[in-house]
């Protein structure tokens, strides 16, 4: 079996809600059907959104998934 490489997802969240009229993280969270502390979290790298979370995200900014979320490899 081959290890795989530890990585990180980060993201641009907080950026696109600020692009979006300045959307609120309450505003985003109900566009999505989370909490507020959910998006806190995703904001601060600090929780990884479901697949499902991840593409409802992408979809209402409009933009490709990879311009919403990246995944880094850790050095």
């Amino acid at each position: 079996m081959v290890a795989l490489a530890k990585g990180k997802i980060t993201n641009n969240v907080r950026t696109l809600r600020f692009l979006h009229d300045e959307m609120t993280q309450q505003a985003l969270a109900e566009a999505i059907g989370v909490t507020r502390q959910t998006v806190v979290a995703i904001e601060k790298n600090k929780y990884s959104p479901s697949l499902e979370v991840a593409f409802k995200i992408a979809q209402l900014f409009n933009k490709p998934l990879e311009e919403v979320f990246q995944y880094q490899l850790e050095k």
